[in-house]
């Protein structure tokens, strides 16, 4: 075992300190990753406040993670020491379900293993996150990180970029479709950058006037503000996909007037209980309204690869990790532009 310097809250809602913990001794299939960034997820702030009641304590959060590569197991092929690599949601899965068999770990019949907060034989008993200064993963849940991205820049595509990245895929956005972006945060953000290097038409749809500007500056081609109810009229029918990025509960029905025939809104900001629908929108139509959940490990790869050949990163506020609780009531406010990352050399 090998002791590492974290940060962690000790119990629920409780602001992060210094925290000291044990990372397993390195086993045949692990590599070993010194965490150079840690991306800041706003569901980080969830676990922390037990908002979703599976949080355990003490609890070290971080899900996107870069690092590089210091010692690997004797079965380990396909890294070496000296190697830039990412870990994202999830530390292990079932590998055997119908889900994982298919590439989808994320959606694996058994429950796959979170990069934080999951049971563990781990020292601890559960598994502690990337706000730390190394960490211990199976090779198979390991990613390669192009050597031509940011590194700051690269941690929340760990999250941000495959939640979004995901949909965009399977839902087959291409050159010629006009989609919509639902919100411009975190994820709204990334969700431009892809659906245009994917040549699609960009619209970001958002209730703020003054976030135009920087949605063109992103990449999008056109802003629809939602609470204007003749431009909503205007677009009404005309979108081949609705990217949903609003991290919280709200009144999707305005949205799915939007989409033309046999189109799909895709929800992946808010989880929660959405009061109603208006089914005609539907029927009528042939409309759908799905969700997404990142992504498994060969198509975060994959997204990986693409932003490598089309230089995407996310845009990002580099901290200390003492910085930590200011930036949660900061990211609480939406006063970032449009991620916080962790430098974890000011860890120490």
């Amino acid at each position: 075992m090998t002791d590492v310097k974290a940060y962690a809250a000790q119990k629920q809602a409780a602001p992060l300190n210094d925290f000291d913990i044990k990372r397993r001794t390195v086993g045949p299939d692990d590599v070993q990753i010194d965490i150079a960034y840690c991306g800041v997820c706003h569901s980080d702030l969830h676990m922390v406040n037990n908002d979703w009641g599976i949080s355990a304590y003490p609890l070290v959060p971080g899900h996107e993670i870069i690092g590089d590569v210091t010692a690997v197991g004797a079965k380990v092929k396909n890294f070496k020491k000296g190697d830039r690599v990412g870990v994202g949601c999830f530390v292990d899965s079932c590998r055997s379900c119908e889900a994982c068999e298919a590439d989808l770990e994320q959606y694996c019949l058994n429950g796959f293993k979170m990069t934080y907060g999951s049971e563990t034989d781990d020292p601890g008993g559960f598994t502690f996150g990337g706000y730390s200064k190394g960490i211990v993963v199976d090779q198979n849940y390991v990613l390669r990180v192009p050597e031509n991205l940011d590194g700051a820049g690269a941690a929340p595509l760990l999250c941000a970029g495959i939640t979004t990245y995901s949909p965009l895929k399977h839902w087959k956005v291409q050159a010629g479709q006009t989609v919509g972006v639902i919100g411009l945060g975190g994820l709204g953000h990334m969700g431009i950058k892809f659906a245009h290097a994917m040549g699609a038409r960009v619209v970001m749809i958002t209730t703020s006037p003054e976030k135009g500007k920087d949605a063109k500056a992103l990449g999008a081609d056109d802003v629809l503000i939602s609470k204007d109810e003749s431009a909503l009229a205007q677009w009404a029918g005309k979108f081949d996909f609705l990217l949903n990025t609003i991290p919280v509960v709200h009144d999707i029905n305005p949205y799915i007037n939007l989409l033309k025939f046999d189109s799909t809104m895709c929800i992946v900001g808010a989880i929660g209980e959405f009061e109603s629908f208006q089914t005609p929108q539907l029927v009528f139509g042939r409309r759908t309204v799905a969700g997404s959940l990142i992504g498994g490990i060969k198509e975060t790869q994959e997204m990986l690869d693409f932003c490598g050949e089309h230089n995407i990163t996310s845009d990002v506020e580099v901290i200390a990790m003492k910085a930590i609780n200011d930036a949660y009531k900061r990211m609480q406010k939406s006063d970032v532009k449009y991620r916080f990352v962790i430098d974890l050399k000011t860890l120490s």
